[in-house]
């Protein structure tokens, strides 16, 4: 009986595991990282955003998303808001710090604090696995090993990058972080056995989410405080204004309405597809400021902003397509619905040159459609 009643109360606590205050202060650090990221899309060269820029940001933000990623789960698994958890995460924040700082479109200048900075991160992360698979019992013992000693091979192979010099010193610091992302996957048989508490995972997801929400928001003001407010300034800022209500609506209705919450997985489709949410919607935020500024080519402005919203939708409808409820799951005609009106949009401003105001005014449109639809 006594057993019974603990292993209910294991349960319930595992159902109602919540964010604690530290870790929403963790996340605030990771406002200026991610804000670092996203002002690389603005180098434009020639009305285009150059393809160095292009990869630059995405080599800038996914050591950002992992090593965020990396403490959000083992908070998820094995986190306990007691004293030493808290050491290590404010231990880590300091990292945060060091990391955030040296991020530049010049490696070079600032490559050993950044280094100092994502390993150090990430070395906190393996030792606490280490620390708590001690306690922990069959599959969750296995699991927290697997992870806190696979961790370091990419760990020892990025240090290794400080040996070399040009770009063999970036292949090698990438591969080991392209190891470290891929140790999960690869140790998936662990992990499923050991599931994530997805309210909770859901919820983090969510919450930095309304980070890059942010970086939306910085784009009107910058809009705003560019311009000498004309009305379509501020039409273009008002229409704006509307389409980060619909990410809003689209995405946070999703979380906490259509999702079952009470699924026991690896939680990979969501931490992986994120990623792709998470870029996606650090390139709209930069459209915004584009689009208004006028400074990119027509045909490629189109590209980029229709891109980026494509690929926001492709990533949100895999990452909530296995967690909805299944009655409420989109059906292929949605999806074929979805895409046609974004390709039809895109077509017709290829031959029909539009004021920005209407363009964005198309995509905050097609957010309110899919938001009505999947909501």
């Amino acid at each position: 009986m006594n057993q019974h009643t603990s292993g209910a109360q294991q349960i319930t606590a595992f159902a109602e595991k919540k964010v604690t205050w530290l870790e929403l202060f963790y996340d605030l650090l990771f406002v200026a990282a991610v804000s670092k990221a996203s002002h690389v899309l603005l180098h434009v060269e020639n009305g285009v955003i150059p393809l160095e820029y292009l990869a630059k940001f995405v080599l800038i933000f996914v050591p950002i998303w992992w090593a965020w990623v990396g403490q959000s789960l083992f908070v998820n698994r094995f986190g306990r808001d007691i004293l030493s958890h808290r050491i290590f995460l404010i231990l880590q924040l300091f990292f945060v710090l060091i990391m955030t700082a040296s991020l530049s479109v010049n490696f070079d200048q600032y490559y050993v604090p950044f280094l100092i900075g994502y390993v150090g991160l990430r070395a906190m992360t393996a030792i606490q696995y280490l620390s708590v698979h001690k306690k922990e019992e069959a599959h969750r013992k296995i699991t927290a090993r697997y992870l806190g000693s696979r961790f370091w091979i990419g760990l020892v192979i990025s240090s290794c990058s400080l040996f070399f010099d040009s770009w063999i010193r970036y292949a090698v610091l990438y591969a080991g972080i392209i190891i470290d992302i891929f140790l999960p996957l690869i140790g998936r048989h662990h992990l499923v056995k050991s599931p994530i508490n997805t309210h909770h995972l859901l919820e983090r997801f969510s919450l930095f989410t309304l980070i890059l929400l942010g970086e939306s928001v910085i784009s009107i003001l910058a809009v705003l405080q560019s311009s000498d407010w004309t009305w379509p300034s501020i039409l273009f800022a008002s229409v704006t204004f509307l389409l980060i209500i619909a990410i809003w609506w689209q995405y946070f209705d999703n979380v906490e309405k259509k999702v079952n919450k009470t699924l026991e997985t690896a939680g990979q489709t969501i931490i992986y597809g994120h990623l792709f949410i998470y870029l996606s919607m650090c390139m709209i935020a930069a459209s915004i400021q584009l689009l208004f500024l006028k400074q990119l080519n027509y045909s490629f402005m189109l590209s980029f902003i229709f891109g980026s919203v494509l690929l926001y939708f492709f990533s949100t409808t895999l990452v909530f397509h296995k967690y909805r409820h299944a009655h409420l799951r989109l059906g292929m005609y949605h999806l074929v619905f979805l895409v046609g009106l974004l390709g039809i949009f895109f077509t017709v401003d290829l031959f029909v040159i539009l004021p920005n105001y209407m363009i964005i005014g198309e995509v905050m449109l097609f957010f309110g459609v899919y938001a009505k639809l999947t909501t």
